[in-house]
């Protein structure tokens, strides 16, 4: 690599526009040349811890020669081929053989995109599809929860439920509709006597489809834990109550598991810890640990029979041309190898208590209104009063930049502190991470 000064570095990249960008956000970015197992390096000589896993991605860790060898042998035999009608690779094949009912029983059909915003979009679509296929076309709605990320294409902004990333691009799309989320440490619903929180964020469901009307809801999307809205681990009574008010009303689960998926809550695929599972399935991120751009959803057995039953006029017309990319799921394919011979379920069930029981150990300080997490992802709520949960995101970016000033990168969502490391992550760099932190929240206490 050219070697440069990371001014220089920065310099230069402002001639790149960032997602979600602001250039006083990025006055000073981290300008990383390497990875290997958790660590990130920079051009300046830093080591940093990352806690968050990329984008809550890199599950495999960083450095996996193995994953490189594998997207090196699929370029040279084929990088790429349309997957289109009439066209396939070997790759996307096994990948898709190898997804069948991996996930959930009963899944056994992938398509593939790119990415997570794709894999929401192509569910939405999926939706309207099929119930147009089955004579009921008023179902076009889509209920989501206040406080969900979905992605960032144009359908799934506004079914994301952050406001701050719909302000700038209005007006919003119609057909998107957004009920309180089931967040045990600050329910924002209405509760009634004797019900528990996850009986409450069912019967909103419930309410809003009765009130929008039960012909014109398509579908349902939640993510298991909430990521970007906060990291909100859900009551057990909330996910059975939902699968039910979905069946009765005859409306599509999509369970976006663009985060959970692939072994990050302790199992391969989070709605597992409740029994449940969905229509329609999204999924990306760790399905190629990061090293590789892939995407996709997995659809029940229904849903894809009324594809194979339908005219030739009413064919499922859409797709994008890195739909089964040959080299990506070559990729997919032997993370997924990983991922099953290292066990990644079964070290997220076990670091994740690990993980979850040192940052409790953090409670102590007087802004530290919360902790919570499922596996190994985790979330540490920042308060300026605990009794009161009045929301301070003014510390949590001291904290935050705190933390990286001691070589620990977490991610700040609002008043909260994210972690998503690497599924590969040990022991000790567990105790790290809540050491770094504690020491970070001792600086600015």
């Amino acid at each position: 690599m050219l070697k440069q000064d990371t001014a220089t570095w920065i310099e230069k990249d402002r001639k790149q526009l960032h997602p979600t960008y602001h250039p006083k956000s990025h006055a000073n970015p981290l300008v990383v040349e390497r990875g290997e197992g958790v660590w990130l390096y920079t051009t300046d000589g830093q080591k940093i811890l990352d806690g968050m896993a990329g984008l809550w991605n890199v599950n495999a860790g960083y450095g996996r020669e193995e994953l490189a060898k594998a997207a090196y042998d699929q370029m040279k035999d084929l990088a790429f081929t349309s997957n289109f009608s009439g066209m396939t690779n070997l790759p996307s094949i096994q990948l898709a053989d190898k997804l069948a009912s991996f996930a959930y029983e009963g899944l056994n059909t992938t398509m593939f995109t790119s990415g997570g915003s794709e894999a929401n979009d192509t569910a939405f679509k999926t939706a309207r599809y099929y119930w147009k296929r089955k004579g009921k076309p008023g179902k076009y709605k889509v209920i989501a929860r206040k406080g969900a990320y979905h992605g960032i294409t144009l359908a799934t902004t506004f079914a994301t439920g952050l406001e701050k990333y719909q302000t700038m691009f209005g007006p919003a799309m119609e057909g998107f509709v957004h009920i309180p989320a089931p967040n045990p440490y600050r329910y924002e619903g209405t509760l009634k006597t004797g019900e528990t929180i996850g009986q409450a964020a069912a019967r909103e469901l419930e309410e809003a489809i009765l009130r929008e009307g039960q012909d014109t809801v398509a579908a349902f999307i939640a993510e298991p834990v909430m990521g970007v809205g906060g990291v909100i681990v859900p009551p057990d009574d909330y996910f059975p109550l939902v699968r039910q008010i979905c069946d009765k009303y005859e409306v599509l689960f999509i369970a976006d598991e663009v985060i959970t998926g692939f072994g990050r809550t302790g199992e391969w695929f989070a709605l597992n810890h409740w029994g449940v599972k969905p229509d329609i399935l999204s999924f990306a991120k760790a399905i190629t640990s990061g090293y590789a751009q892939l995407g996709g959803i997995q659809l029940s057995d229904a849903i894809r029979e009324t594809m194979e039953t339908a005219a030739d006029a009413e064919a499922f017309m859409h797709g994008f041309t890195y739909s089964g990319h040959a080299m990506a799921c070559a990729v997919g394919l032997k993370n997924l190898e990983i991922m099953e011979r290292e066990e990644f379920p079964k070290r997220a069930r076990e670091l994740g208590k690990r993980l979850l029981a040192g940052l409790q150990t953090l409670k102590e300080f007087s802004f530290v209104g919360d902790v919570r997490g499922l596996g190994l992802v985790c979330g540490v709520e920042i308060v300026s009063d605990k009794e009161s949960k009045t929301a301070d995101a003014v510390t949590t970016m001291k904290i935050f930049k705190a933390a990286q000033e001691r070589g620990l990168r977490t991610r700040p969502l609002g008043n909260i502190l994210a972690f998503s490391p690497p599924l590969s992550i040990n022991e000790e760099e567990v105790d790290e991470i809540v050491k770094r932190l504690g020491a970070a929240m001792d600086g600015i206490a």
